[in-house]
């Protein structure tokens, strides 16, 4: 069964997803800021479980946590356990509900943290940073069943190599609960998947594929052969990526992403796959909708 998988957000539905800032709650008073972190929490954990609905009633098969589903839980100075905000025994109930209808309706739930979640840095700070927020997910993901923490390989810092190799320790040295739900992605400006393949066959994480990316940033395999190969990283149903370029291939600038998915870029083999497809779209679930719609499923 192939099915599609909206992204974080909605463009036209009436679902909000809501944060903070570390500045506004620095002006707050201690028992204040807890409340308010306590209330960001429990609206987030009600607003997912309307995305799980909406992603039921129109036959969107997954749906991308927003890595802020929890405002600022690990940020130095306003992180805070969910355990002990006022209503944290009903935040992680909320959110032990929503991975209840997930699995109810067949809706795959997924995370993919921010740019700054890094396992290739050479600063230690960094690196410490980056395990504290896929921990953070990684609890999140076991109220709600999540199985995907999906990251980038990061930068390649003068030495791609050196840079893999920092990612394989660190994949290695990861708590086993986080480590079966970690993945990595090709990207479009530094790891191809002929990069990333070997780390995954030694690791056992599996690679989202990114046909986009691929595209952007090719190498010697074809769509095809990359398909077939991140294929076998996966012990679990495989998850992929796609995107349209905003201006189009011969634009000079194909890594902006469109606000639909073109057709043309969907490849006809994937229809026969079980897999999932993250549409990473400007238009959110009216492209997945739209896209849905046009290859007839």
């Amino acid at each position: 069964m192939l099915r599609l998988g909206l992204c974080c957000l909605f463009h036209e539905a009436p679902i909000k997803f809501r944060t903070t800032t570390a500045r506004h709650l620095a002006t707050l008073k201690e028992g204040e800021r807890e409340r308010k972190i306590s209330s960001l929490c429990l609206s987030n954990a009600l607003a997912l479980q309307q995305a799980i609905l909406f992603c039921h009633h129109n036959k969107i098969g997954a749906f991308r946590v927003n890595s802020r589903i929890l405002p600022l839980k690990t940020h130095p100075d306003m992180g805070y356990s969910v355990s002990e905000l006022p209503e944290g025994n009903q935040i992680i109930r909320s959110f032990k509900d929503c991975g209840f209808n997930a699995k109810k309706h067949n809706i795959r739930l997924t995370f993919h943290p921010d740019q700054f979640t890094l396992l290739s840095s050479p600063d230690p700070a960094i690196t410490a940073r980056s395990l504290d927020e896929l921990n953070y997910q990684c609890q999140v993901a076991g109220w709600i069943g999540a199985d995907v923490i999906n990251i980038h390989g990061g930068g390649a810092y003068g030495d791609k190599n050196q840079a893999l190799q920092r990612v394989e320790r660190n994949i290695n040295a990861l708590d086993k609960d986080l480590r079966k739900l970690l993945t990595i992605e090709n990207d479009d400006r530094v790891y191809t998947p002929v990069d990333l393949l070997p780390l995954c066959l030694r690791t056992g994480v599996p690679l989202v594929y990114d046909l986009h990316h691929h595209r952007c940033l090719p190498d010697n395999l074809s769509a095809e052969e990359a398909t077939a190969a991140a294929l076998r990283t996966w012990n679990r149903e495989p998850l992929f990526h796609l995107s349209s370029p905003k201006d189009g291939w011969n634009s000079g600038q194909p890594h902006k992403h469109h606000d639909y998915i073109d057709t043309n870029d969907f490849p006809e083999f994937w229809r026969e796959l079980d897999l999932t497809v993250e549409i990473e779209a400007k238009a959110k679930e009216l492209a997945v909708i739209r896209l849905y719609n046009e290859l007839k499923f």
